[in-house]
């Protein structure tokens, strides 16, 4: 059963492309059947839910009861029909066949109880399982570094996630209410016949049953690439379409709504070919099953009308021989489908366990400590960080005291908000060490850590909630005067108030229903509601105009007051009241110091700070012109 794909996504056309995710979580059947139900079980027969444990017993007995009385119903009807003929010579009496019928209804009508009375006590077990799964695989997801989150497909990862967790369900009601049931019945009526018949009928049985699995599964093999072309193809569509809405900005600005849709477009034409080669060759199984089952029921009844004819066979017998076969092949009848079903969910399951046994890239140490941030004195000594093969930062080395603001400028990809991320320990640098008031964070738990710390992103993303959701981010527990006050910190209270719905205005997928410099002040507000010891305000106002920047600028002065900051800028004049700048380039620092004395040196600082001037003042004239 080894060796089938799941596609999790839309293969990039590089394959080094996305290598560490889907490297890693690529989705191969690698496990036995045994070892994937071995993993399965702790979440069925949970040890600290005894309520859970009793359920899944009261199930099982339910299960054997009902699959009993399914085997004992055809022998009460062999009886009853056999007592019809007894009626006539006064040998059975018409009360007595009346109990026969209410027995065999019983005996119809019990089952079906009992299968209700099993789904309604293991359903909740079956739910539980399926909440607990899904509840790991979403915090290891949040436990994962951000190098897997870069690298991932978020269409497809979502996919393939919840069809990992439903997979659960799917192996336990297969397993144990289909499968395992069917072959526990077999086995009942083999007995009965062997012990009771002759062996031939035993043998005709157990042939065709042989015959009708080894056709199903053989043929089901055969059929499973239209099926995982089908699973595949869908994927490529569902990614397709989740990135192509999440980018639909991007998809108007270039006018590429066609080329979106033609892209869609194909992966819906794969599916609809796979789909329609799954669904012909399904014919070709099922008929292959009825023809089986035809010829199985066909030769058990000639052999009984023969022992019939011959005085061996009752009525009733050849009538229960026949239901025993019209029984066991109505489950048998789902095996094909089950079987692929097993086969999907063993394959997703695969993927699940797989994903959770990612180990994180950056996690706490065993002796890590809580970090007790008394001064907020940071300090960077000697780092060297890259990605993949790419130096970023060589050697890189300077501290922030307590209560300062501190600024690092240069060009793009100069390594600026790689030291924000260093700080926040999304990365552990290849060589030297980040520290806080002398212990290095590496050495804390990345929650305490985390927990000191606030940012400002260049990037500001939101959820799909409501603007007061979105500031009280910073702090869950704030109350609704603390939201107000940081908004008004942030200059957006007033924006807020004159909103319809107020702070209740929902914000769109990733916030777009606001401007950037909108989202940028609730990204402000946010942190400023969080009032940790450390800001990182990483291009804090890039999105905003001159003037609304001005303002925000002296709110963020006012807030990081007796605050170590650290200012990633790309604007010049938002920095020079810094208590210290450091210019870095390729990597490394090349100049420090305040503004004024790097005006001074006439070195790299002095060349940004002359090009952004002059570029400034075009700008303004540019505009002045436009204006006249």
């Amino acid at each position: 059963m080894g060796g089938e794909l799941v596609f999790s996504g839309e293969m990039p056309s590089n394959p080094h492309d996305f290598a560490y995710s889907e490297r890693l979580v690529e989705p191969t059947e690698s496990r036995s059947v045994g070892k994937v139900l071995a993993l399965v079980f702790p979440f069925l027969w949970p040890r600290d839910q005894f309520g859970m444990r009793v359920r899944v017993v009261i199930a099982v007995a339910t299960l054997i009861l009902g699959r009993s009385a399914n085997v004992y119903g055809p022998i009460v009807l062999k009886e009853l029909v056999d007592g019809l003929g007894a009626l006539a010579t006064n040998a059975i009496t018409v009360q007595a066949l009346l109990g026969f019928a209410f027995l065999y209804g019983a005996m119809v009508l019990v089952p079906g109880v009992l299968t209700e009375i099993r789904a309604a006590v293991f359903t909740p077990v079956s739910e539980y399982a399926q909440r607990v799964l899904g509840l790991k695989t979403f915090r290891h997801l949040h436990d994962l570094s951000i190098r897997f989150h870069l690298d991932r497909r978020t269409g497809g990862l979502a996919r393939a996630v919840e069809r990992g967790t439903r997979a659960l369900e799917q192996l336990t009601r297969l397993f144990a209410f289909n499968i395992g049931p069917t072959l526990f019945e077999i086995s009942a009526v083999a007995l009965y016949l062997g012990f009771g018949y002759p062996f031939k009928y035993v043998l005709v049985i157990l042939i065709a049953v042989v015959a009708y699995v080894l056709f199903t599964l053989l043929f089901t093999e055969w059929r499973t690439r239209f099926r995982r072309e089908m699973i595949e193809a869908e994927s490529r569509a569902t990614t397709i379409g989740v990135d192509s809405l999440l980018n639909f900005e991007t998809v108007k600005y270039f006018n590429n709504e066609r080329f979106e849709a033609d892209r869609y477009n194909g992966s819906l034409l794969q599916y609809m070919v796979a789909a329609v080669k799954s669904q012909t060759t399904l014919g070709f199984l099922n008929g292959g099953q009825l023809i089986v089952r035809v010829a199985c029921q066909i030769a058990i009844l000639v052999m009984a009308v023969l022992d019939f004819a011959a005085g061996t066979l009752t009525v009733g017998e050849v009538v229960m021989l026949n239901t025993f076969m019209l029984q066991l092949f109505i489950p048998l009848g789902f095996l094909g489908s089950s079987y692929r079903m097993i086969r999907q969910a063993l394959v997703d399951m695969e993927f699940l366990f797989k994903l959770l046994e990612l180990e994180p890239e950056i996690k706490d140490r065993p002796n890590a400590a809580e970090l007790e941030v008394s001064n907020a004195a940071v300090q960077f000594d000697d780092i060297r960080f890259g990605y993949d093969e790419r130096i970023v930062l060589d050697g890189v080395s300077f501290s922030i005291k307590p209560g300062t603001t501190t600024a690092v400028v240069g060009p793009s990809g100069a390594g600026k908000s790689t030291l924000a991320r260093l700080l926040y320990r999304f990365y552990e640098p290849q060589r030297g060490s980040v520290e806080i008031d002398g212990t290095d964070v590496g050495s804390v738990t990345q929650e305490s850590l985390r927990k000191n710390i606030g940012i400002v992103p260049q990037d500001t993303v939101l959820f799909n909630d409501t603007i007061r959701y979105n500031i009280r981010y910073g702090r869950p527990d704030a109350s609704d005067e603390e939201v107000e006050e940081a908004a008004r910190v942030a200059h957006i209270l007033d924006f807020i108030r004159l909103l319809p719905a107020g702070f209740e205005t929902r914000v769109g997928e990733r916030g777009l229903k606001l401007s950037g410099g909108e989202k940028q002040r609730v990204a402000i507000a946010r942190t400023v509601l969080k009032d940790p010891p450390i800001f990182v305000l990483d291009e804090a106002t890039s999105s905003l105009d001159t003037g609304t920047e001005r303002e925000i600028q002296r709110a963020l002065k006012e807030v990081a007051t007796d605050r170590t900051t650290l200012v990633i800028a790309h604007r010049l004049a938002t920095i020079v009241d810094a208590d210290e700048i450091i210019v870095l380039d390729n990597g490394q620092i090349v100049e420090r110091g305040n503004h004024d004395t790097l005006l001074e040196r006439d070195g790299r600082y002095a060349e940004l700070w002359r090009k952004q001037q002059r570029d400034a003042a075009l700008a303004e004239e540019a505009l002045a012109q436009t204006a006249s």
